[in-house]
């Protein structure tokens, strides 16, 4: 009677003690996201990702303060119901005009890069004993858009906390590496402007690195190369979907449920992108999404940092990083293959 008189869990009275237990834990990872964009901005460097510095913060306070309980509600929240919701409204950023204007050849070769690394990732993970969670989150992160895919996968994966974060570091490292060495290739690889753009567009695994290190071709070349990663950004969603399938065939081969657990986040993301494909859009709620992603993206990832024990971390080993090199030197041949025989 009790219950009904305060209304209930789903009352009033139950919502305001759901958020006063998420508050502590959502506080923590806004502010920390707030001050990694702050940092990228005031700083200039567009390289510098806020998920990155959202992710270090993250470890650092929690080897300094070690697990504090009071924020797992508002980090649970953060890391799943938030994240689906940012990657919701990053397919305001994609839009099927732009990408179609590719042409044919380009969009195989985006199809392709991601049609084979991901399964590549799976394969090769098996050979070096990378758990499958790390290998495809490895995987998605390399073929897709780095941290957006890797957080976005794990949705459906399910991964250890400390693979999540142990993935974000690799994917980071090689993406960073490629940003610096790419653009010194150009010229001995004898690329046309066209060509460089759609290298690095289809190589390079994070939105900034890949639009950073086409830049550096000129103008044609950040043109064709952001285009590009955007083709690639728009697989996210049916790469996810046709994970999820391969994660419930693996189920119920070892004797599990084989349900298919539909990802609707990621099939909201493609609903965005067919509603900002028409062009009735405001640009304002363009603009919006474009501060919002990096924001919820990095009190995501804040959260996982905060969530994740180096210990554990450590002991992984090597092997996931190998495995994170050789993605990334696989689809940078994957993609310069492809370009050439395009012909541009």
């Amino acid at each position: 009677m009790a219950a009904v008189a305060s209304g209930g869990q789903g009352g009033p009275s139950g919502r305001v003690a759901k958020l006063r237990k998420l508050a502590p834990g959502l506080l923590v990872c806004l502010v920390i996201a707030i001050a990694s964009v702050w940092l990228r901005n005031a700083s200039g460097i567009a390289a510098l990702n806020p998920v990155v510095i959202a992710l270090l913060v993250g470890l650092a306070w929690r080897s300094a303060k070690g697990r504090q309980p009071v924020l797992d509600a508002g980090l649970s929240f953060s890391i799943r119901p938030l994240l689906r919701f940012a990657i919701v409204i990053l397919g305001l950023q994609v839009t099927a005009t732009e990408v179609l204007a590719l042409g044919p050849g380009a969009l195989a070769l985006a199809v392709t890069v991601v049609g084979v690394t991901v399964p590549a990732a799976i394969w090769l993970g098996r050979l070096l004993g990378v758990q499958p969670g790390l290998a495809a989150l490895l995987g998605m992160g390399t073929g897709i858009c780095g941290a957006s895919a890797i957080v976005a996968t794990n949705q459906v994966v399910r991964a250890k906390d400390e693979d999540v974060t142990y993935a974000l570091a690799v994917i980071t490292l090689c993406g960073t590496v490629g940003l610096v060495l790419l653009p010194l290739l150009a010229e001995p690889l004898g690329m046309s402007a066209l060509a460089y753009g759609l290298w690095a567009g289809a190589s390079l695994h994070e939105v900034v690195q890949a639009v950073g290190a086409a830049a550096a071709g000129g103008p044609e070349a950040a043109q064709s190369g952001t285009v590009m990663k955007l083709a690639r950004v728009m697989l996210l969603a049916p790469a996810i979907m046709a994970l999820g399938w391969w994660v419930a065939r693996g189920a119920a081969a070892g004797g599990g449920t084989a349900k298919v657990q539909v990802p609707w986040f990621a099939v909201w993301f493609l609903v965005m992108v067919g509603i900002v494909s028409t062009g009735l859009v405001p640009g304002l709620a363009i603009e919006a999404s474009r501060f919002l992603v990096p924001l919820l993206m990095a009190a995501s990832v804040a959260a996982l940092g905060l969530s994740t024990d180096l210990k554990a971390l450590r002991a992984r080993g090597l092997a996931p990083l190998a495995l994170g090199i050789a993605l990334s030197l696989l689809i940078a041949a994957i993609a310069f293959a492809g370009v050439k025989l395009i012909g541009v």
